[in-house]
């Protein structure tokens, strides 16, 4: 089977070029996929939070798209319902 979009799976654990926190590049964790930010009509790829904390809040969220993504840790859980979303979906 194969998959028409690149998006990563949810779960998916990334750095993106020029997000730091107090000077760190901070892992991200995608929880969404096609989302619009509160207040902005943009599509965006993702929606993350800090890694390892977790959702902490809506003033956390980090919006991106898939090219910039720097660096893939780890790639989230795929599986025929997933491929079978993205296909059809995104």
């Amino acid at each position: 089977m194969t998959v028409k979009k690149s998006l990563l799976p949810i779960g998916s654990i990334v750095i993106i070029d020029g997000f730091e926190v107090d000077g760190v590049k901070k892992k991200l964790m995608i929880y969404g996929r096609k989302q619009i930010q509160s207040g902005n009509d943009e599509i965006w790829d993702y929606v993350a939070c800090f890694y390892p904390e977790g959702n902490i809040s809506s003033n956390y969220n980090v919006f991106f798209n898939h090219e910039n993504i720097v660096r893939i840790l780890f790639r989230g859980y795929e599986d025929e319902e997933e491929i079978a979303y993205r296909n059809n979906f995104l």
